[in-house]
């Protein structure tokens, strides 16, 4: 068998006489990977990308405290170093991500970004920008305890500025270039788990636990939005995850009516997700908080029970995984609901930890069925007297 490959596709994949090129076929598709494509981050970016930026924002730092004649910066509170690195951080990363994951879906380097769909952008964009501010608020939540009334002068904080500035914006590069839809489930678990651990942690002293969980969303509660914004956000990842997955199933399953139901309900059960969170549990809302938070139990009992016949395929051990979870969820409603052993905390507890864990192995799950029948090939490549490769 032989592929030609056009000329413009051989030299963006800048392919040399009698190299090894990788060939993977997947679904309807055939990756090639050259050694020049696999180049490490530090070959393909220059560090002017992450430097000059770092150092732009670190001179304009120096500039702002200056103007407010401020010689003694401390680590954390309302104008602080953390604030300004959380800021700086948040906007410049961010902005660094979308240049660098646009231009991997235009070189199609990077095969996620190159298939992720344009109305998925913008949340793939959000979802990045969302947990490198969660990861940096909890980073200088916990320095400011450790070193609590800790402050820097002037030049030592340009200077802890930069360092912070230029990790941030490798890192979001080299998310940009390397993320994959295995990457966006790890990001939809980081972006609740850090999301709710902060707000758990911020109101410590005022005994949520005592309440419920549904209390850290509240208006009485510190920083409420964070929590809110949490289960918001990761509800419009799941979205995204969710098309994008079911897409690429089409095309190992085509006009698959089972698989229709699946997404419609997963898509329904992240919709009710985000409600909880834009209907916090305020007295104005509780009745409607309520309700969407029993829906998400009642909608993954609906999964569960009708999970094999969605999947006809799944594992033994994911099914009995799945009814153990089941039989857990029903039994924490009945003790709940009829005979009032759990408090509301322990209940929202357990069904959050088992509902989100459930849905993070199935989304696994389906991601391995998008892999399903991939095959990897290594050839020589080949050139013909017209110029055109031949792998």
């Amino acid at each position: 068998m032989k592929i030609e490959l056009p000329d413009k596709v051989a030299e963006q994949l800048q392919i040399n006489d009698s190299e090894d090129v990788k060939i993977e076929l997947r679904n309807h598709d055939a990756v090639l990977t050259t050694e020049a494509s696999e180049q490490s981050l530090f070959q393909r970016v220059s560090f002017w990308w992450y430097l000059v930026p770092a150092l732009a924002s670190a001179l304009a730092f120096n500039v702002f405290f200056a103007m407010k004649n401020r010689n003694q910066i401390p680590m954390s509170g309302n104008t602080s170093l953390g604030t300004t690195v959380i800021m700086a951080g948040v906007i410049i990363g961010t902005l660094l991500f979308t240049i660098f994951f646009i231009r991997g879906r235009r070189s199609q380097r990077n095969a996620f970004s190159a298939t992720i769909y344009w109305r998925n952008f913008p949340v793939v964009i959000l979802s990045f920008g969302l947990i490198l501010g969660l990861g940096l608020l909890g980073v200088f939540w916990l320095l400011g305890t450790i070193f609590k009334g800790a402050t820097f002068d002037r030049l030592t904080a340009t200077i802890i500025f930069f360092i912070f500035e230029s990790m941030i914006n490798y890192i979001m590069i080299y998310a940009a270039v390397s993320t994959s839809s295995r990457t966006l489930i790890r990001i939809f678990m980081l972006v609740i788990v850090s999301g709710v651990i902060i707000a758990m942690a911020t109101n410590s002293t005022r005994k949520w636990w005592q309440y419920n969980l549904s209390f850290l969303g509240t208006n009485v509660a510190n920083n409420s939005w964070q929590f809110n914004m949490t289960l918001m956000f990761s509800a419009l990842i799941m979205v995204a995850l969710i098309d994008y997955i079911f897409v690429s199933l089409n095309a190992n399953f085509p006009h698959s009516v089972r698989l229709l139901v699946l997404r419609v309900i997963l898509t329904a059960m992240a919709v009710d997700m985000g409600a909880v969170g834009f209907f916090p549990n305020n007295s104005e809302s509780h009745i409607l908080h309520d309700h969407l938070a029993s829906f998400l139990v009642y909608f993954i009992i609906v999964l569960i029970v009708g999970i094999r016949w969605f999947l006809p395929k799944l594992p033994k051990e994911f099914l009995r995984m799945s009814y153990t979870v089941g039989a857990i969820l029903v039994t924490a409603e009945v003790l709940f609901k009829f005979v009032g052993y759990l408090s509301l905390t322990a209940y929202e507890i357990i069904g959050f930890t088992l509902t989100f864990g459930w849905v993070l192995l199935l989304l696994q799950f389906l991601q391995e069925l998008v892999d399903t029948g991939t095959r990897v090939f290594y050839v020589k490549v080949k050139s013909t007297n017209q110029g055109v490769k031949r792998p």
